[in-house]
């Protein structure tokens, strides 16, 4: 059941990030709310997914060390 967990958030974090760097203007409005007092831009949203792609990596490399 651990397994299941830790594959559900590598899936989540894989599809945000994805999401992200193929339309990210359908996740600006929501990086300008999370980000209040900032504006937040293209670049910030790119590198967030980017971010979110290698937390996604990290995440399945160690799966893969446990099982």
């Amino acid at each position: 059941m651990n397994h299941l967990a830790a594959s559900l958030i590598v899936q989540v974090c894989l599809a945000f990030g994805l999401a992200g760097l193929f339309w990210p203007e359908k996740l600006l409005p929501v990086f300008d709310v999370l980000m209040f007092p900032w504006a937040s831009s293209y670049r910030t949203v790119r590198l967030h997914s980017i971010g979110a792609i290698a937390v996604s990596v990290l995440l399945f490399a160690t799966l893969l060390g446990r099982s």
